[in-house]
């Protein structure tokens, strides 16, 4: 597993064929695309550390950045972008059958109710083998996967992405709609070391058999239900608890 950059992206950058995305301002030469979240994966993306962003079971979508080569596309439980789309809203632009989203065009990552801003990161070509559920890797093969590789995550505090409205789960973006998001954002936090921890009490009769048994609750309850301790390196006395990604009194006295 490797990290991101975690900085802020505001190129928008050319394709090396001069093609371009649907949507307003074509003759800049920018690629930039709106895509959404899925409903519940906001949750998953926020829990667990994924280098990338995999959607699967969208058509429609055009370019060679979904599996498949050309006319195939991605999303997990959205509706398909709508292919023959040429309707523009508040600047904003559909994907359309004649065009698509190229490998290495930028992406703000969004989710709604209310629409905010939660990644940014690059459209990446999709490996050969892909899963129906990226997070589980027993389950089904999926026919293509529209893959975004993660360069900015703001999960924990998403910005507000008032004035744009999506035509799909993928929109194509003006240069100048790009930049206003990133702008938002404002630098990245400094990166610091961190002590996480998962202490568990368990019974058994050998030292294996309790990691095993470790293991195996980790498995079955992980982020949603087992709280994790985080202290900044050297100062154990400021340690906290999470659970569901956030912050959680582990200390029942307090709560009275």
């Amino acid at each position: 597993m490797t990290d991101t950059d975690d900085r802020p992206d505001s190129t928008v950058p050319e394709r090396p064929d001069s093609t371009v995305p649907a949507g307003p301002d074509p003759g800049r030469g920018a690629a930039a695309w709106a895509v959404l979240l899925p409903p519940g994966r906001y949750e998953a993306e926020r829990l667990v550390h994924h280098d990338t962003l995999e959607l699967t079971g969208l058509t429609g979508l055009t370019g060679d950045a979904a599996a498949g080569g050309p006319a195939t596309g991605a999303g997990a439980g959205v509706g398909a972008a709508d292919a023959g789309a040429t309707a523009t809203r508040a600047g904003v632009g559909a994907a359309t059958a004649t065009t698509g989203p190229r490998p290495g065009d930028a992406v703000a990552v969004l989710t709604e109710d209310p629409l905010r801003l939660v990644a940014l990161g690059r459209v990446a070509r999709a490996t050969a083998e892909r899963r129906e559920d990226p997070d589980d890797p027993q389950s089904d093969p999926a026919s293509g996967a529209f893959v975004v590789a993660y360069t900015r995550r703001v999960f924990d505090e998403p910005v507000p992405a008032d004035g744009l409205a999506l035509d799909g789960p993928v929109t194509a973006l003006p240069a100048d709609a790009y930049r206003a998001l990133v702008g938002r954002l404002g630098p990245p936090p400094a990166r610091r070391s961190w002590l996480v921890s998962l202490d568990l009490p368990i019974e058994a009769a050998t030292p294996a058999e309790a990691v095993r048994l470790f293991w195996s609750y980790v498995r079955d309850l992980g982020p949603r239900e087992l709280p994790a301790f985080v202290s900044p390196s050297g100062d154990e006395l400021a340690m906290q608890a999470f659970v569901l990604g956030a912050e959680a009194n582990q200390d029942p006295e307090e709560d009275d």
